[in-house]
């Protein structure tokens, strides 16, 4: 199918997505859906400025590609499961089913998951120093719990 036979909606929607890096053969299948119209992965590939069959895309549909890449790399708050608290109340859910259907491995999975996403395993996050910035605690000083007699060597530790 050739380029001509889509909307301007529709060519404006393939763009869109292709600079969200969806796969040609899924923004071909959300058109079929969105729009009812049927597209090749080729004539998909077509209107991605990044691939080969795509370096003759007019100026506008490359600077609407280039925006929307730029805006959806900038913008992941948009994206609800980069969010802690999302991600914490699907698993929530998933738990809850999963146990109601007596799948106890599952949930034992999901609760491990959980455990996880709590103490950070997913983040790439190193603090050096403690909380919010802030110094180290100092360690503990050791205490003496009884001193042991110096059998006249001179380097018994003082007693308290």
């Amino acid at each position: 199918m050739a380029k001509a036979k889509l909307s301007q909606a529709a060519r404006t929607f393939v763009v869109q997505r292709l600079a969200c890096f969806d796969s040609p053969s899924i923004v071909a299948a959300a058109v079929k859906k969105e729009f009812g119209v049927d597209i090749t992965r080729q004539a998909v590939e077509a209107f991605d400025p990044t691939k080969r069959a795509g370096r003759d895309l007019a100026a506008k549909w490359r600077a609407l590609f280039e925006e929307t890449r730029k805006t959806f790399l900038d913008d992941t708050a948009a994206i609800a499961v980069s969010h802690r608290n999302v991600r914490l109340r699907a698993l929530d859910r998933m738990a809850d089913k999963a146990e109601q259907q007596g799948n106890y491995q599952l949930v034992a999975q999901i609760l491990r998951q959980v455990a996880e996403e709590m103490g950070g395993v997913y983040t790439n996050r190193r603090e050096l120093t403690g909380r919010d910035g802030k110094d180290l605690p100092a360690p503990p000083a050791p205490v003496h719990i009884f001193s042991l007699p110096d059998n006249g060597r001179g380097d018994a530790p003082p007693s308290t």
